[in-house]
């Protein structure tokens, strides 16, 4: 992955032959602590939905991904860094609660650079189109598979960060929502 400063990516895995990630509540919350503590610190999120066997998130890469960092033989920005620890430390504790060994992810996470579908116009983004058009479908992610009814009924994505008043431990930037994917609180 490579990210670059003043950018939104959509960021998404899914498990190894469509394995499943999460088992259990208590996975889906140790994968979103481990996500807290290894990426949000290192960009801005604007949208999340964790599904049965795959992720999405929204991100804004900031100037903070321009700070490489070694790791082994390899320069890492601190975002795929974050991802890469995410990732195996999760991988390293299901395995061993699950008594299973070998990947759990597909090798690649990928990031989708959503600016990169944009046109420039007068030195401003056309972003209401692509940028909402992201942020609707991880909300709808759990709909669409079929798993609830309503968006709201799924409790393991951002939605609820953005409609349900008082949420607490909140970690999308509703501001840049609101710039970038026309959410209006």
């Amino acid at each position: 992955m490579n990210f670059s400063p003043d950018h939104l990516y959509h960021v998404y895995n899914q498990g190894n032959n469509q394995e499943r990630l999460f088992l259990k509540e208590d996975d889906y919350s140790r994968f979103l602590q481990l996500f807290k503590a290894h990426v949000s610190p290192q960009c801005e999120v604007i949208a999340w939905c964790l599904m049965p066997n795959h992720f999405h998130f929204l991100i804004f890469a900031d100037e903070r991904v321009s700070i490489l960092r070694k790791q082994g033989g390899l320069m890492l920005d601190p975002v795929t860094n974050g991802f890469r620890n995410l990732l195996s430390t999760y991988s390293h504790e299901f395995n061993k609660q699950n008594n299973r060994s070998g990947a759990l992810f597909r090798p690649k996470t990928k990031a989708k650079c959503l600016n990169d579908q944009h046109l420039v116009f007068d030195g401003g983004l056309n972003h209401s189109d692509y940028y909402s058009t992201c942020f609707q479908y991880i909300h709808d992610n759990p709909v669409n598979a079929g798993l609830v009814m309503h968006t709201r009924d799924w409790p393991w994505s951002s939605h609820h960060e953005y409609f349900v008043p008082g949420h607490k431990d909140p970690i999308c930037n509703k501001s840049l929502a609101e710039k970038y994917c026309e959410f209006r609180s």
